[in-house]
This record gives structure tokens, sequence and C-alpha cells, in this order.
């Protein structure tokens, strides 16, 4: 066999996997890597970057809409960094992703040469796994490796470090043929009668669901169970997108600014089958819509990770299983042996009447608004969001039918929305992305649009224009009512800055002129940027800042 350096080698092996895009920024660490590089058009096509931040959010995104892994290529020191938002995002998502980071030369290590960073001590804690390639032969061992841990249990992220002489270096060895066929975890019969029994013996039960790694089937057979048993559904933090919203079954979302109706729905279930969920911070409202160690609720943990079953509450029924293979088994199963309460229709009735809410205080009235999208948008749409009160829209307020998709991050991190929608559009052009951006979320990331215009993967993007950092005035204004201080923020003129990027840009002063300017960007071809003229005052759908502030000083007073 002729040889080859290590950059061609690993490439090789990235193609034979699977892989179809890398995200990234170039670095001289890696240039074996990107010539490698210039023989895979159209196999492993190289998606230019403008901020190893941004890389890392496509690369997150990708793993979380495709359930294949994200790749990321950055450059060591500064550009692995940048890009540590990203795997810090896949990890809290559990969102599966390789990230590539060059290094120094094998000969250099330990002297703090220019750049060089331990990937094991910065990513350690970060990532799923973090290792260092060392030896061009073992190329094809670790890459196939770190395809699995990505992949399989709690997917997550893998950081691979790449010395420079290593890449360069010429090498006989195979490439991987491809990815492995690794049988998950099934359901043990005994656990299944098990979870039967204890969901008969329910007057309340609770189907809490979460994860990206679902098969179509799993969530087709998810929703099932709910249906044909009448158990209320209810998806945790930014992924109640994998069950349809529309469904007689879904009951809300759990999360951050989630509705009192679904905390008091967690509260008052008996009996919580929690499917492919890691229980955080976020979807138990701080920890206490479940005591711990040992809940009140009798806790049902399905997950594909052992890690998971009793890592915060201890369950009255640990199943390590994949959690689509679950979902299947328990429909096979046939129907539970159980009353109709009218436990699950008092739940759907009160999420939604959660969608009533008042006429917005703002020029533009994003509760209209999202009304519009809700009856416009095409069935297979997909929504993204970074971080901000403006994420309560597509979080809460939009209901996704089952083939449409939201990608948010769990991790709460700014400038995610605008990467992710552009990993989506370059994942699959035809669909509609469509991203909703506060003016500081999208200024976290928005030279992204060159990265866009570049790679022909233009999105919509909202700009919920207000002025202010809101989640931070919310906050300012409960506990230090009317001491303003770091939230109140000068931006450009959006629709001039996206015009330069080859984008549309409008600015949208009113309510009644969205439709019309939501057509225009439809129409685009090259993606569309609409600035929406939203006033602070319209803090949160139910409370105006200045209603917040009055309440924080009369409970002070």
């Amino acid at each position: 066999m002729a040889q080859r350096h290590g950059g061609n080698l690993l490439v090789e092996c990235l193609v034979n996997l699977g892989a179809t895009k890398a995200f990234g920024v170039p670095g001289e660490s890696y240039l074996a890597v990107l010539d490698a590089m210039h023989d895979t058009e159209g196999q492993l096509d190289y998606v230019l970057c403008r901020n190893e931040g941004g890389a890392g959010f496509m690369a997150a995104a990708w793993g979380k809409l495709t359930g294949k892994p994200g790749i990321c290529m950055v450059t060591r020191g500064p550009g692995a960094t940048n890009a540590s938002i990203g795997v810090h995002s896949a990890m809290q998502d559990s969102a599966p992703m390789l990230v590539f980071v060059g290094q120094v030369g094998t000969d250099m290590k330990g002297r703090e040469a220019f750049q060089e960073l331990d990937y094991r001590a910065v990513f350690g804690t970060m990532a799923k796994w973090a290792v260092e390639i060392d030896q061009t032969d073992r190329i094809p061992e670790i890459i196939a490796r770190a395809w699995t841990v990505a992949t399989t249990g709690r997917p997550g992220p893998v950081v691979i470090a790449l010395p420079e002489d290593m890449l360069s270096a010429p090498t006989d060895a195979k490439p991987i043929k491809g990815p492995s066929r690794i049988a998950a975890p099934t359901v043990n019969p005994g656990a299944e009668n098990d979870a039967r029994e204890l969901l008969e013996a329910a007057k309340r039960p609770l189907i809490f669901f979460g994860g990206s790694n679902w098969s179509p089937e799993g969530r087709a057979a998810l929703q099932a169970f709910a249906e044909e048993n009448k158990i209320p559904a209810v998806g945790v933090f930014r992924y109640h997108d994998q069950f349809d919203n529309h469904s007689s079954c879904f009951a809300g979302h759990a999360g951050v600014g989630m509705w009192p109706s679904t905390a008091k729905l967690i509260r008052e279930a008996d009996v919580v089958l929690a499917i492919n969920v890691r229980f955080g911070e976020n979807s138990t409202q701080g920890y206490t819509l479940f005591d711990v160690p040992e809940p009140k609720q009798t806790l049902i943990h399905v997950h594909g990770s052992d890690l998971e079953l009793g890592k915060v509450y201890q369950p009255t029924l640990g199943i390590h299983a994949d959690p689509s293979d679950f979902a299947m088994t328990m429909v096979e199963g046939g129907p539970l042996e159980r009353r109709d309460t009218g436990w699950c229709k008092q739940a759907r009735e009160a999420y939604l009447a959660g969608f009533d809410v008042p006429e917005q205080p703002s020029p533009v009235d994003m509760a209209e608004v999202t009304r519009y999208l809700q009856k416009t948008l095409p069935k297979d749409a997909i929504l993204t969001n970074g971080a901000g009160n403006f994420a309560i829209w597509p979080g809460y307020f939009f209901r996704y039918g089952k083939g449409q998709r939201l990608l948010a991050p769990q991790s709460g991190a700014m400038g995610y929305g605008l990467p992710a929608a552009i990993a989506a559009k370059v994942a699959d052009p035809k669909r509609t992305v469509v991203c909703f951006a506060g003016d500081g979320d999208f200024q976290m990331t928005s030279q992204e649009l060159a990265s866009a215009a570049q790679a022909g993967a233009q999105p919509i993007v909202l700009i919920l224009n207000n002025g202010i950092y809101g989640t931070i005035r919310a906050h300012q204004e409960r506990h230090y009512p009317g001491r303003v201080s770091g939230t109140s923020m000068e931006s450009p003129d959006f629709s001039a800055l996206a015009k330069a990027y080859g984008f549309h840009g409008e600015r949208v002063e009113n309510t009644a002129d969205f439709a019309e300017a939501f057509e225009r960007a439809l129409a685009s071809e090259t993606g569309a940027v609409l600035d929406l003229n939203i006033s602070e005052e319209a803090l949160s759908p139910r409370m105006t800042l200045t209603q917040m502030r009055k309440a924080a000083a009369a409970a002070g007073a």
C-alpha cells in the first residue's frame, strides 16, 4: 500500500465512518488535514467559519439534529479555547460531536510552547472523553473509539488533540472501514413487567422525556404508548420537539420559565416514567420538583447510560436500556390495564390554557408573530435559538409538529442560534430554518453570517431587538429594582449589516408589517435578517418591566 501522511489517514477514516461535513477555522497546526481535505470535495466538505466558537456551535447543533457526530476542526491554544463553548453545549445537550484540535509537535510538549495546552486537563471535565494521538499508526484505532464514545450510551463530545508531527508523518496503517454496529442495551423482560405494574397502579402517571438520540420508530412508539394509555407527556428543557405537541397527551415543556401548570403536574404525579432524561437543574426547577435523593413520586428511570441512573435521584426502578427500544417494547406489550381518571385530559387543558397571553406592550407583538409563524411555517421547519428572555417564544409558544425540530442549547449559551441555523441549512438546504435571536444574543456570533453566505446556507433570522440584555435586566429588576447597571446596549443597523453580508435585511417597526416582511424573507434566495422593534417593557409574556419593578419594590418595602 502506498504511504500516506497522518492527515490523509485521519480524513479517510472520517469519510469511511460517514462524516460529510466539518466545521472549522484553519490553523497551521493541522495543515496536513486541510491538505487531505483538498481531495474529498463532495464526500467530506470543510465549512469555513469565522470564529471557532461558531464552528463549535455548528458541530454541536449538527449532532443534535442528525444523531451523527458533528465534526469541528480548530487550531491549538486560542482556537481550542474558543471552540470550548461548543464542547460544553454538546455535553449538556447529550449531542454527539468530535473536536479535532491541532497540537504542538511531540518534541515540544511540556515546555509551554507557542499556543500549547494540556488538552486532557482543559477538556477532561467538559467532554465525554479527551485524548491525544501521539503515534500516526494509531489514528484508525483512536478515531474509531472516539466515534463510538460520542454516539453510544449518553451521547456527547470527544476532543482529539493532533500533534503536528504525528499528522505529517508517513504511515502504512489502513483506515478504519466504517462504524461498528454496537447493539444498545435491550429491555430486560422482568424490568418491563415491573414498569408496567407500577404504571398500572398509578392514578396520576406522567411521562418525562428528553434526549436527541431517538429513532423515528422510537419517537412514534413513545407517542403511541402515551396516547393508548392516556398518560400525559412532558418534555425536558429544550427537547419537547421530540414528541408531537399537537398530540392529545402532550402536556408541556419543563425548562427555564416553565409554566406553573407544568410544575404542578410534575409535583402531583404519583408515578413518573422518565425516559432518556438527564435530570438537569432547569428541568427540575432547581431540583425542587423531585426530592433529592429519593423523590416522593415513584420514579421509573430509563436511560441508555448506566451512569445516569441514580446520579441525582434514586429511582424506584432503574432500567438500563435504549430509549427507543424501551418505548417500542412497551407498545408491543399492549395497552396497560388501568382506568382513565381524566388526569391526561386535565393536563392537556392546563397546557393549552397557557397560550392565552395578553397583548404585548410592544410595537411588534411577539405573541401575534408566533401565532403567524405557527400557521405559516412548513411541517418540517427547524427553529433555533440561543439564550435570553426572547427564547420563551420558540420555547413555549410554538407547538412543534412531528416533523418540526427545535435546536436550542440546554447549556443556555448565548450565540448558539445563528450557527445552529447555519448547520441545519448545511444539513438540509431545502428545509425552512428560522433563528430567533435577541440583539445581544445575535451579536455573539453575527460574523457567522459570512460563513452562511459562503456555504450557501442562509437561514431566516428574527432579531428581537429591545436594546437590553433582557434576562439579566429581569433579575436586576427583581433583586435590585430601579438600579440598572451593565444591561443596556447600543447596536448597529442590523438590516444594513445583513445586506453587507449578502442577506436580505429589513427593519420591522410594527406587528402589522411582519407578515409581508416574512413573506419577503421566505422568498429571498440569500436568506434574511428581520430586525424586530421590541419594547423593553415586553420583558416577559405576562409581566412588563414596570410591573416587575413595582412588584419587587413592594416586596422589599
